[in-house]
């Protein structure tokens, strides 16, 4: 059946894993994508949901590098949200709610019109590893696939256990069954790995709910879209969500059942998401909150089953259902599955390099909540790192790594690399140093030249941003050029609140001002023919307004994202002793020396390495 030697293996088909092996296959090699479920690739475990908060931002630079997951979201979308709209433009961050079973399906549909990519379903069972170097998968009917670089992006699969108040049993997936083999073959090598845990809640019966006990939470009014490209279109029909929220009355119920909960009794050991807590872990964090937001998501245009978010919960399925039952509007709510957590193996990203290649086994990468995340598009962005990492080294060519000033993948990718996780990992705007420059409506204009040069992103995407790019720096320039006087700008200044001025000026700083929009500008004459004349779109005017009114956290944001990246520059060599360096601290030694960093930046973001360690480091250097 496998007589050829393919160049990528990519197992699962998870959302790492669909985007691991599109980059891998677009990119021209031939690849094989082997996962125990076909009918379950991409699919989406726990909510039906793409973006939010710093995810957003992920999904649009996959999409800008030529990924598929902005495209997939906009094909199965049934509403449009941009968040943190009140804040600044840097926090903006778009989610769409999906349809689970169009987003599995718009993948798979995608996944197989892809030249280049092969199919097979089973599950991988073990590596065929020699002289340091993975050469292949074996399956558990026995069957061995030889390829020059392996991905493995087993998501919650390797040993899953399953718990649903005091019953547990094998599962990577309600209904699925955990994969075996693989981590004790990891570990045997010399890997060292962990457990972590993660939560889902009850799925319901949307017809037994009473919507009118509870707060609609429409998309907006003039939706977006995540993908840069002209293959997907906005919104013109959205299906609403909705909000409730639990009581004391709800919490008493599900304390009753806590000597019940394997996360209170001792039987779930591992580590759960800090971000995304259990209702039972809300409940007794939070003790002095007598209510806690639900928000009650459609599964898609057309089925009647409902996510229940905010209720992730591994509590006994008696009392799952007696607790729901008493928050408003579920009081007749029909149980489509119990909400469960599942414990699984992880590896410690710290292992790896920044292309995703383990360090130990020479083309084997990781991608996925196998590194230690949590979150479909932290995953996502992982597998599309490593399949184009892969393909690379195949390809001889020379790899692909994002800084973190360039991307929130690249503070991604190194967050795991050189601090490792004890837990969970989630993306959040805060872990971005740089987050001015990282934002989600300038992805384009900062990966898409990349993706080109990959082969990922196509020659018309390419022009069509450099055409965005280029209205959009003369628009700028307009306002830097152009003068208005106190005649014109005066009135618009007084109705805003804001200090009139007595001598013509430029509108440049002008618009600076914070209380000054792109609407009030519109309303001198010529702003608004420049406009018209130039045909700008939406995206233009809204790119040239952040690009004029937040020109100086930019320009600041950048200089110091180029010191930084002089520190990038500097290359530690491979073989470097740190034992030698005996005035650096035990700590620094024994981290630096764990974790091999790759360049003196590298090296200071290390937990446990100070700046005078980082000074010692310089000096030996002969910096």
């Amino acid at each position: 059946m496998f007589n050829e030697v393919y160049d990528v293996i990519v197992v699962g088909a998870g959302h790492a894993g669909s985007e691991a092996a599109a980059a891998a296959a677009n990119m021209g090699s031939k690849t094989l994508l082997i996962t125990m479920n076909l009918q379950n690739i991409a699919q989406m475990s726990c909510n039906p949901a793409m973006g939010g908060i710093a995810k957003g931002q992920i999904v649009r630079e996959i999409d800008a590098l030529g990924g598929y997951s902005g495209i997939v979201s906009d094909t199965s979308a049934i509403q449009f949200k941009m968040l943190n709209k009140s804040k600044g433009p840097a926090m903006w961050s778009p989610r769409v709610q999906s349809d689970r079973m169009r987003f599995a399906e718009d993948w798979r549909l995608m996944l197989e019109n892809t030249p280049n990519l092969d199919f097979y379903q089973e599950m991988v069972s073990g590596l065929i590893i020699e002289n340091h170097k993975v050469v292949g998968v074996k399956t558990s009917l026995g069957i061995e696939v030889r390829g020059k670089s392996v991905v493995l992006t087993n998501g919650t699969f390797l040993n899953g256990l399953i718990h649903i108040g005091d019953k547990n049993f094998g599962g990577g997936r309600a209904g699925e069954r955990a994969a075996t083999g693989i981590t004790e073959e990891l570990v045997q090598l010399g890997f060292e790995s962990g457990r972590m845990k993660t939560g889902t809640p009850p799925r319901v019966d949307g017809r037994s709910l009473d919507y009118s006990k509870m707060i609609v939470q429409p998309g907006d009014e003039v939706p977006e879209k995540f993908s840069y490209s002209d293959i997907t279109k906005p919104l013109t029909v959205q299906r609403d969500c909705h909000m409730t929220h639990t009581s004391p009355l709800v919490h008493d119920l599900l304390r009753d059942g806590f000597e019940r909960s394997p996360m209170f009794n001792g039987r779930i050991q591992s580590t759960g998401p800090r971000y995304c807590p259990s209702i039972e872990d809300k409940i007794n964090r939070f003790a002095d909150k007598d209510r806690h937001q639900l928000f009650v998501e459609p599964e898609g245009w057309n089925t009647v089953e409902v996510y229940v978010n905010g209720f992730s919960t591994s509590l006994p399925e008696d009392v799952q259902f007696k607790a729901l039952r008493s928050v408003a509007g579920f009081e007749n709510v029909k149980f489509f599955r119990p909400g469960y957590a599942i414990e699984y193996d992880y590896f410690p990203p710290t292992q790896l390099k920044h292309t995703l290649e383990t360090k130990l086994v020479d083309g084997l990468y990781f991608a996925g909540q196998i590194n230690g995340t949590t979150g479909y598009e932290e995953a996502a962005s992982q597998g599309f790192m490593a399949g184009i990492n892969a393909a690379l080294k195949v390809q001889e060519r020379e790899e692909f790594i994002l800084k973190r000033s360039e991307a929130y993948i690249g503070v991604l990718i190194d967050d795991l690399i050189t601090k490792g996780t004890e837990e969970p990992y989630r993306m959040f705007t805060s872990r971005a140093e740089y987050r001015t420059l990282l934002r989600q409506d300038n992805a384009d204009f900062r990966l898409t030249p990349k993706g080109y040069e990959l082969g990922l992103a196509s020659e018309k995407r390419l022009r069509r941003m450099e055409e965005k790019h280029s209205k959009s720096e003369a628009f700028v320039d307009f306002f830097r050029e152009t003068s208005v006087s106190p005649e014109d700008i005066n009135p618009i200044l007084e109705s805003n609140d804001s200090a009139e001025v007595n001598q013509s000026g430029k509108l440049f700083k002008i618009f600076s001002r914070p209380n000054i929009s792109m609407d009030d500008v519109r309303k001198i004459e010529a702003v608004e023919n420049y406009i018209q004349d130039h045909n700008l779109d939406k995206e233009i005017i809204e790119q040239t307004e952040i690009q004029v009114k937040y020109s100086g956290y930019i320009d600041k944001e950048k200089n110091n994202a180029d010191k930084l990246n002089r520190l990038e520059n500097v290359k530690i060599p491979s073989n470097f002793d740190y034992s030698k360096l005996k005035s650096m601290s035990i700590e620094a030694r024994q981290k630096l020396e764990k974790i091999r960093p790759v360049t003196i930046s590298q090296a200071s973001r290390i937990s446990g390495v100070s700046p005078s360690d980082v000074s010692v480091l310089l000096v030996h250097m002969g910096r």
